[in-house]
């Protein structure tokens, strides 16, 4: 068995790459890093280093690398004779991904299906990568993949550069997929978890996990704080960080019918992991592509576009849009990018650009006021 994924980097390795390996496949790594991609060629195995008293190593083998962009006829060729595909390179890349995985489908002979799955912190992420196939695939090459949702969750905290193609992670971990285009033969991935209706699962991991992470860097970076456990040590911050995951859980439990109970604890874990001094991380990484995370469908605006259309006018959800406006990073392209619209746009102006609400939203007032502070 064999799978082909995209993106190298260190939830690459250290997660998605970590399970397939465990299932039994050859991984393929595609990558446009050079150096990355011929450290890995030129290397084994690597470890997987879980953190914690009880953290397991893991030794990763029978794997490869290969350069997309300096060899794309070896990655379509790998694509065509592939079990599976699956990416970790940010929703960004996908469209330059797609034309790869297009003409991999165009040269696969094989009767089975490819399962292709993109595994970025965005919902229906996979529904995005096959939009963009699909403008350069036919109808026919289309329907030799089956191409499923997926919700992935593991914190990855920055890496010692000293230590190669090692990587370091938490413990926990989650992967879920949605089975239903697998017509009943899921592929081969015992540490997954398929699931009938993905929705409330990758909604309650994008609308808690990355929602809370990129609160607490959005508010620490206002407070003066430069790592996410210093910013939860800050009394105010945590007191604010409770209120937020308080209202995107109000809005999970209305929308899916989640377990109040289950929820609290979930929520409970999710900051005891951020918490965890072994993962501690530079807000300004945790708080980059600030535009991204302030779109119409992403972690910020959507619990609060849900929760105003139920009548409720999220207060602390607002707070966080307000301090991730603030975001000024000249390293993040996003930032400066962020920084010229909130200049050259006026609120009612930024709050459809960016955000995705209209005047005819039940969100825009408060939003709209909310942008225009930013503006003093």
């Amino acid at each position: 068995m064999t799978a082909v994924h995209f993106g190298a980097g260190n939830i690459g390795r250290g997660f998605i790459g970590l399970a397939l390996h465990n299932a039994g496949h050859r991984v393929i790594f595609v990558d446009v890093d050079d150096s990355l991609i011929s450290s890995i060629a030129s290397t084994d195995s690597y470890r997987v280093i879980e953190t914690g008293a009880n953290g397991i190593v893991h030794s990763v083998d029978n794997f490869t690398g290969l350069n997309s962009a300096s060899n794309p006829d070896e990655v379509v060729q790998s694509i065509a004779e592939a079990d599976i595909v699956t990416t970790a390179v940010g929703p960004r890349i996908l469209e330059f991904v797609a034309p790869l995985i297009a003409r991999g489908l165009a040269a696969r002979t094989s009767s089975t299906p490819l399962a292709v799955m993109a595994c970025e912190n965005a919902i229906g992420a996979t529904d995005t990568l096959k939009t963009f196939v699909a403008t350069t695939a036919s109808a026919a090459d289309m329907s030799r993949a089956q191409f499923a949702n997926t919700a992935v969750d593991r914190i990855v905290p920055v890496q010692d550069s000293t230590v190669g193609l090692d990587v370091t992670v938490e413990a926990f971990s989650e992967w879920v997929i949605d089975r239903t285009p697998f017509n009943g033969v899921e592929p081969r991935i015992p540490s997954a978890h398929f699931v009938d209706d993905l929705a409330p699962y990758i909604e309650r991991k994008l609308l808690t996990v990355n929602t809370g992470h990129a609160s607490i860097a959005y508010l620490g970076l206002r407070a003066g704080a430069r790592h996410v456990a210093e910013a939860l040590a800050i009394e105010s911050i945590a007191v604010q960080i409770d209120a937020v995951l308080e209202e995107t859980s109000r809005m999970l439990i209305s929308r899916h019918g989640i377990d109040e109970a289950a929820q609290r604890v979930y929520v409970a874990q999710t900051l005891d992991r951020f918490r965890n001094p072994d993962l501690d991380d530079e807000l300004t990484r945790v708080g980059r592509s600030p535009l991204r995370k302030l779109s119409r469908h992403e972690r910020l605006i959507e619990p609060a576009a849900a929760l105003s259309e139920s009548g409720v006018t999220p207060q602390a959800l607002l707070a966080v849009v307000e301090a991730a406006i603030r975001f000024d990073v000249p390293s993040d392209d996003e930032s400066v990018q962020l920084q010229i619209m909130r200049a050259t746009l006026s609120p009612n102006e930024f709050a459809t650009a960016v955000c995705g609400i209209d005047d005819g939203h039940p969100l825009f007032t408060a939003l709209v006021a909310t942008i225009a502070r930013t503006l003093g």
